[in-house]
């Protein structure tokens, strides 16, 4: 998992069709719809209302307290791309900002996830580039230390591969495997299909007891009601 000093230059990435098709989803949806798989730990947050993205993952792995590979992964994305980073040990500092947004977008990237900390919330904000980071710090950060692009990585209890989807909003950051995408896409689709049908019944007066049929296995496990 942890290979230092590498970047890999061509990565197999997720069918675009695909990704757009789970553009159209939120990440609860997409997390059910894959067999509740995927999600990064709920610390991971947007640092502007609003904030949601989905693209393929460039990934990075960072050493702590340096941003350096972030900015050796800015030559790898190309558009379409979210940078997906993880680092080596837990780490809050500010490894991202403005000037490396501004970068990224030149790139084509559609945002970035990082198990790090991030800074220029306000300007981020203005250019409306979706950031989802473990913490927002103006501490600065070094270019000193190796770490690699384009590897596997574990970003939030979440495994990574460069080229997997990411979709994220307010609800949470879900990593959909490339080889999957098509898959989950028509899943989240029928899933979401399933619901509208749902919250119509929800609409006209109808109960979830019934809608979901939950009153004989309540009986079963021995439930009464009492005047």
């Amino acid at each position: 998992m942890h290979e230092l000093g590498v970047v890999h230059i061509k990565i197999d990435r997720a069918d675009r069709a695909a990704v757009d098709a789970l553009a159209q989803f939120g990440v609860a949806t997409i997390h059910e719809a894959m067999g509740r798989l995927g999600l990064m730990r709920p610390y991971i947050r947007p640092v502007y209302e609003g904030a949601r993205l989905c693209g393929t993952a460039v990934t990075v792995l960072l050493q702590p307290g340096d941003n350096w590979m972030l900015h050796v992964a800015a030559e790898q994305v190309q558009d379409g791309d979210v940078v997906v980073a993880g680092c080596v040990t837990e780490s809050e500092d500010g490894f991202f900002g403005e000037l490396l947004a501004t970068s990224l977008r030149s790139r084509g990237a559609r945002g970035l996830v990082i198990d790090g900390g991030c800074r220029d919330v306000d300007e981020l904000r203005e250019m409306d580039f979706p950031v989802f980071s473990r913490a927002i710090n103006a501490k600065g950060t070094v270019k000193a230390t190796l770490g690699s692009v384009n590897v596997p990585v574990n970003v939030a209890n979440a495994l990574v591969n460069p080229g997997d989807v990411v979709v994220a909003d307010a609800d949470g950051v879900v990593v959909v495997p490339a080889a999957r995408a098509a898959e989950v896409a028509e899943a989240s689709r029928r899933r979401e299909e399933a619901e509208a049908g749902k919250r119509t019944r929800f609409e006209a007066g109808e109960l979830g007891l019934d809608i979901y049929d939950m009153r004989p296995k309540l009986a079963e496990l021995g439930l009464t009601y009492k005047d």
